[in-house]
C-alpha cells in the first residue's frame, strides 16, 4: 500500500487498519491500541499533520472512528539508544546495494530502534527512498546484507532467497570440539521456544540445515565456517548450541540463563556475538554476472 505520507529522514510511515468496534473517536482508539504512546503524543502528531487516512486527509483529535479505514502515521522514539558503530557500503549499482553491518545495529526498525537501524541510515544518508532489505541478519550479528534499490527488479533478487540460489557463509568463533569430525551437517526441526524471541530444536522432520567446517584452532576456541542451506531464525546459533559449541558471547543459547525479552539483549558493546555474515555469492538475475561479496569485518 502506498502511503500518503512521504519518507522523513529515511523513515517510512507506519499504518493501522481500523477493526470493527465501538470507539467514541479515532483518538480514543489510538490511545487504547497504542497505550504505551499516550494521548499527548497522539495529539502532538495530529497537530503537526503526521496522522492521515488512506486518502491523505489529516486526522485530528475530533476525527470520527471509521471501521475499515487505514491510518498512516510516523513512529517517534524518545531517547533512542545510539549505536556507536558504522556500516560500510561495499557495492551499489542501479539494482542492488551491499552493506557491511556492524554488530549491534538492527537491520530494520523495531522496538526502541528507528533512526539507529541499517535501513534508515542508508536511506537517509544515500537519499535512497526505495531501498529495501532482501534478507535480514540478527542485530547482534555483523556482516553482509543485500538490499534492493530498484522496485522494478526487486522480485528477481528476492527470488534468489526464496529459491535458495544464493550462497551464504558465516564465520563463527566457538569452543573447540575434539569429539567431532568436520565438515558436518546439522539438520533439525526449529520452532519458536520460550521466551518468544528464542528458537529451539524439537522432534520431527527437519526444516533447517547447516554445513559446518573447521577453519582453524585458536587455543580453547576454534574458528568455524557455517553455510546455512535454509534460513530459519537464529539457525546457526541454535545449531552450534545443539552441538555443544555455544557461540562466544551468545546471550540466548544455550540455556545457561534466560535473558529478559527486549531491545537490551546483547547490549554490552564490549562483548559482540562472535558471528559474522562473511560472504554472499550468486548469479545476478538481471545481468547474468557472477557476484561475490566479502565482509571487511573479522572475528
Amino acid at each position: 500500500m502506498k502511503s500518503p505520507l512521504p519518507l522523513v529522514n529515511g523513515v517510512a510511515p507506519s499504518y493501522q487498519w481500523l477493526p470493527p468496534g465501538q470507539w467514541p473517536g479515532l483518538l480514543a482508539f489510538l490511545c487504547e491500541r497504542f497505550s504505551e504512546i499516550g494521548e499527548a503524543a497522539w495529539r502532538s502528531r495530529m497537530a503537526r499533520g503526521l496522522v492521515m487516512d488512506e486518502a491523505g486527509q489529516v486526522m485530528t483529535p475530533a476525527s470520527a472512528y471509521r471501521v475499515g479505514a487505514c491510518i498512516h502515521y510516523y513512529r517517534e522514539i524518545a531517547d533512542e539508544p545510539e549505536i556507536p558503530f558504522r556500516e560500510r557500503v561495499i557495492y551499489r549499482d542501479d539494482h542492488i546495494l551491499v552493506a557491511d553491518k556492524p554488530h549491534f545495529l538492527p537491520v530494520m526498525p523495531a522496538g526502541r530502534f528507528l533512526q539507529e537501524t541499517l535501513l534508515v541510515r542508508l536511506r537517509r544518508e544515500g537519499g535512497l527512498d526505495d531501498l529495501a532489505p532482501l534478507h535480514r541478519i540478527d542485530r547482534e550479528t555483523a556482516g553482509l546484507v543485500l538490499f534492493s534499490v530498484n522496485p522494478a527488479t526487486r522480485n528477481a533478487y528476492a527470488a534468489l532467497f526464496r529459491e535458495r540460489r544464493i550462497d551464504k557463509a558465516y564465520d563463527v568463533l566457538a569452543p573447540h570440539a575434539d569429539d567431532l569430525s568436520f565438515p558436518l551437517w546439522r539438520r533439525s526441526r526449529l520452532e519458536a521456544g520460550e521466551p518468544f524471541f528464542r528458537m529451539q530444536e524439537v522432534a520431527g522432520e527437519a526444516n533447517s540445515e547447516t554445513r559446518i567446517d573447521l577453519i582453524e584452532r585458536r587455543g580453547e576456541l576454534s574458528l568455524y565456517r557455517a553455510e546455512p542451506v535454509s534460513g530459519r531464525k537464529h539457525q546457526i546459533r541454535v545449531h552450534f548450541a545443539g552441538l555443544g559449541l555455544p557461540i562466544v558471547n551468545d546471550s540466548f543459547y544455550p540455556e545457561l540463563t534466560v535473558p529478559e525479552a527486549g531491545d537490551d539483549a546483547g547490549a554490552d558493546h564490549s562483548r559482540p556475538l562472535q558471528l559474522l555474515a562473511r560472504t554472499l555469492a550468486f548469479t545476478d538475475p538481471v545481468t547474468g554476472q557472477a557476484r561475490y561479496f566479502e565482509s571487511a569485518f573479522r572475528l
